[in-house]
């Protein structure tokens, strides 16, 4: 099991681009075989998955979100990122980030992100 802790601004303006981080300590990042994926949560809606990156560096994404969404990571740091370019508000939602032996083994508490001028 490993621990998954998110960070980030809690508001972001339209048209900027959302960046979180998400720090993860018990384990590497680069264990093979790991993955490492962001998913969120609209208000009153459920889970959506946006994007994973593997413990080589290898990412994939959402389809509906492919065009704004990056993965990256900092392997020196053990962590890992998420760019999510040109929000609206309908991106406000609780981000998480989650991993592991799977993309879903273990998950961070979350972080609100709302964006609003």
């Amino acid at each position: 099991q490993v621990q998954l802790q998110e960070s980030g601004p809690g508001l972001v303006k339209p048209s900027q681009t959302l960046s979180l981080t998400c720090t993860v300590s018990g384990g590497s990042i680069t264990t093979n075989g790991y993955w490492w994926s962001w998913i969120r949560q609209p208000p009153g809606k459920g889970l959506q998955y946006m994007g994973v990156i593997s413990s080589s560096g290898a990412t994939a994404y959402s389809s509906s979100l492919k065009s704004r969404t990056s993965i990256s990571r900092d392997t020196s740091k053990n962590q890992f990122t998420l760019q999510l370019s040109s929000v609206t508000p309908e991106d406000t939602a609780l981000y998480y980030c989650a991993g592991g032996r799977d993309i879903y083994a273990d998950w961070g508490q979350g972080t609100q992100v709302t964006v609003s001028s």
